[in-house]
């Protein structure tokens, strides 16, 4: 595992041994780590992971930067050797901002949707088309939802800012577009791509997309000539694929989705004054948290959850509060306004009203007793 992509992260360690302990628990794959936080120069160091990477079968690198990571591959002999794993019939693992860096372009993730940055494509470790012969551009999280109100697709470029990118790409690159929990497994020897998981494959040109769902296996030819070479406005073809499995696409792809559907159910429970389902949604989410641990992707989704979890529970709490309240409490300004009105009423001699209204008291659980001190009042048992 190469940890170059969260390098510049005060925390890489954490997050390599988390996903080393991912791995191996979720996965039953034992993972070491090739060490490449920075460029080391030349000498032992850079030959030893070199040397890792040229004996192993099996690469992976994930989230944290694709700027970062290109600036600490490039001029070195990491893109080689990482296009040598295949060449040599190994497996190249690439996710989220490793799978960026991909294709001849990369989006500068944190750059444009962090810094705002007016939208640039920068130069890719083009793999892609070393190996296989695609011109394509690598584009993960490509049905990211997490911005809610705003377009966050695309790698949260959204619809606008990828249409004018799309634009400054030549005429034969296409973008793949990788949802979010899902695979493109692409085999240079048998010259086909395959999707697996959750999600889809898009490959999009000029704002013509065509769409592969989960189980279809697409030569390398028809992704070339899958979308023409231009489009006036953004076109969706659906094409059904060759299906080998039919994967149900789960409630949420985040912990924020996930956590964000978990507070709906607890604002209407809530809303219900239903506490059962408050406490269930906030043990559910409990879990959720915990499901979601060993996620390394590099936002604040954790912080999110937590944040939400501790506001359901003040809220609750607030509940709690109302309904543990002494009754008398509630009820005595009622009580207090009728007992006015009765004593209104017997200065006016109405002694007819008087009664009838200690007797709806005495109905609704209130009793009523008229001593040399004045009238006292208290909540009948139960």
């Amino acid at each position: 595992m190469l940890d170059t992509p969260y390098g510049f992260q005060t925390n890489a360690e954490d997050i390599s041994a988390r996903a080393i302990s991912y791995f191996a628990a979720s996965v039953g794959r034992t993972v070491t780590l090739a060490p490449w936080r920075a460029a080391p120069p030349p000498g032992l160091a850079r030959e030893r992971t070199l040397a890792a990477i040229a004996s192993a079968g099996w690469v992976f690198a994930g989230p944290g930067s694709p700027t970062y990571a290109l600036r600490q591959w490039r001029d070195t002999p990491m893109p080689a050797a990482l296009a040598d794993v295949v060449t040599r019939g190994g497996v190249l693992l690439l996710a989220s901002a490793a799978a960026v860096t991909l294709g001849s372009r990369t989006v500068p993730v944190y750059e444009i949707y962090k810094a705002g940055l007016d939208p640039y494509w920068d130069d890719g470790l083009d793999l892609i088309e070393r190996i296989c012969g695609l011109p394509a551009v690598v584009i993960p999280h490509y049905d990211n939802a997490e911005g809610g109100n705003h377009d966050t697709r695309f790698c949260y470029l959204g619809e606008q800012r990828l249409s004018s990118l799309e634009k400054e790409l030549p005429d034969e690159a296409f973008i793949l577009g990788v949802d979010e929990h899902t695979a493109v497994v692409l085999d240079p020897q048998a010259r086909h791509a395959s999707v697996i998981g959750n999600g889809r494959l898009t490959i999009r040109r000029r704002g013509v997309s065509v769409v592969h769902p989960s189980g279809s296996v697409v030569s390398f030819d028809d992704l070339v000539s899958a979308t023409p070479a231009a489009a006036v406005d953004p076109v969706v073809v659906e094409e059904t694929g060759t299906h080998e499995s039919t994967v149900d696409l789960p409630a949420a792809t985040s912990l924020r989705l996930a956590t964000d559907a978990l507070l709906a159910q607890f604002d209407a429970a809530l809303a219900a004054r239903d506490v059962d389902q408050c406490v269930e949604a906030i043990l559910a989410l409990d879990q959720t948290r915990l499901d979601w641990s060993s996620d390394t992707d590099l936002n604040d989704d954790h912080d999110y959850a937590r944040g939400v979890q501790r506001t359901m529970v003040v809220r609750l709490g607030e509940l709690a509060t109302v309904g543990a309240r002494d009754p008398r409490q509630a009820v005595a300004p009622f009580v207090e306004a009728l007992l006015a009105l009765r004593a209104k009423a017997r200065r006016a001699k109405d002694f007819a009203t008087s009664d009838e209204i200690r007797d709806s008291l005495t109905a609704a659980g209130i009793e009523v007793r008229d001593t040399p001190d004045g009238v006292q009042w208290h909540l009948a048992p139960g």
